[in-house]
């Protein structure tokens, strides 16, 4: 049963003792088949989240020429075996500035800013495009990094947004391009990822710490240029929501520490994912908690807990979420004060006071990782009724089925429809 246009969390008794799966990290994933894609022979991913973003990304390859088979993954429905053919480097020619080779990435940022340093290798022209919200979506930095490298990238619309046209001339070796981080870390790791290929030397220029770049970097340097395995681990962000459910509080008390009735299983241990270290901050901190120092986009799972606490919390260094999916700071403090809660933005923070909360109708902005949090809300919150819930196909499309899932392998919450009629998802869909 598809998800309906508004859906309504029914709050919890209590947490039950589950044991939940979350698919694997999108991040890792996609810049797994690039990399992969750049290499020379097969590599097989395994536990690769299968997800909008991610099948934008497989799709664009395989539109390129790349052979990806695609199997799925016994132990989790959101994930799935890949075995890509990488051509040593080679990547497959693009059309003419008249009928140039079409790419479509749909509304994946990751699948926009890889694949236009990627098409730079390549020979011919390509015309990288995607959904309204992503035409919206910064690429400047990326494109002024990569005519620094020699490259010719044409914005349709003379903005340096997309559609653009990239035009392939090969591997520069030598060519070397600085890029700032500040709009998106995404400019800084396209480069990194297609540098060994092109011939390359980036500077990033980091406004702070860049986690996610560090992430590109690691990767990059341990991933196998002559193919092999990469066993993908779980998506720490999606794992966030409940690990947040766990620390809710019982009975309105305040207390946001782990409760230890839910475990996320095989959480992260890599390094790579900055938000591995969201349970460190469980309960919330005296101090302020910094997108760039302490967490990624799991930041947001925290603002919906804050204003359960019981002292007020100061979330800094926001800027970079203003240009994802949506404006994500403006989007928090408006549905946020929508269900009472006390919340000030000044700059890039916000700062959300301990408040008495009500139901909400709450609009999600198509982005998946605005109904995935207010669902958490939802658990303690009556009537939080989320606007497209859909919108979570981005990156965790079973979230509602495993939120609605029985336990050990879900939360066992009740889920209405806007006519309030309960809703489960197809028995095949369930998570097991």
């Amino acid at each position: 049963m598809s998800l309906p246009e508004i859906l309504e969390i029914v709050p919890w008794s209590g947490p039950p003792a589950a044991n939940i799966t979350v698919p694997g990290s999108k991040s890792i994933t996609n810049r797994a088949l690039i990399l992969a894609a750049l290499a020379q022979g097969e590599t097989r991913l395994q536990n690769a989240l299968w997800s909008d973003d991610t099948q934008v990304m497989v799709a664009g390859l395989q539109q390129l020429g790349y052979v990806i088979d695609v199997e799925a993954d016994p132990a989790e429905a959101g994930n799935r075996h890949l075995r890509v053919v990488g051509q040593g480097g080679f990547v497959p020619a693009g059309g003419t500035r008249e009928t140039p080779t079409e790419i479509f990435v749909g509304l994946a940022g990751t699948a926009a800013r890889f694949l236009a340093a990627m098409l730079c290798l390549g020979t011919g022209v390509y015309r990288l495009h995607g959904g309204t919200p992503m035409h919206a979506r910064p690429q400047g930095g990326l494109f002024a990094a990569l005519r620094q490298l020699g490259y010719t990238v044409e914005s349709e619309a003379g903005n340096d947004h997309l559609p653009a046209l990239i035009y392939g001339d090969g591997p520069h070796d030598g060519a070397r391009a600085s890029v700032g981080t500040r709009e998106s870390s995404q400019f800084a790791s396209a480069l990194i990822l297609a540098a060994r290929v092109g011939g390359w030397t980036i500077d990033a220029d980091e406004d702070g710490p860049s986690p996610y770049v560090e992430m590109t970097r690691q990767q990059a340097d341990g991933f196998s240029v002559q193919g092999g395995s990469l066993v993908i681990e779980p998506d720490a962000s999606g794992g966030s929501y409940f690990c947040a459910a766990d620390a809710l509080p019982i009975d309105g008390d305040g207390d946001l520490s782990r409760k230890g009735n839910i475990e996320v299983a095989h959480w992260p241990t890599s390094g790579w994912q900055i938000d591995a270290e969201f349970t460190r901050y469980l309960p919330l901190p005296a101090h302020p908690l910094s997108r760039q120092q302490h967490l990624g986009d799991s930041i947001m799972t925290s603002m919906v807990l804050a204003p359960l606490g019981r002292e007020p919390v100061l979330f800094t260094d926001l800027g970079r979420l203003r240009v994802q999916e949506c404006e994500r700071v403006k989007a928090m403090r408006v549905e946020l004060t929508k269900c009472g809660a006390d919340v000030v933005e000044e700059g890039d923070t916000l700062k959300i006071f301990p408040s008495q909360l009500h139901g909400a109708t709450i609009d999600t902005y198509d982005d998946h990782r605005m109904a995935m949090c207010f669902a958490t809300l939802g658990l303690v919150v009556p009537q939080i009724r989320l606007r497209d819930p859909g919108c979570v196909s981005k990156t965790f499309p079973l979230f509602f089925h495993k939120l609605s899932a029985p336990a050990p392998h879900g939360l066992g919450v009740a889920l209405r429809d806007d006519e309030g009629r309960p809703w489960e998802p197809d028995e095949e869909e369930n998570p097991s």
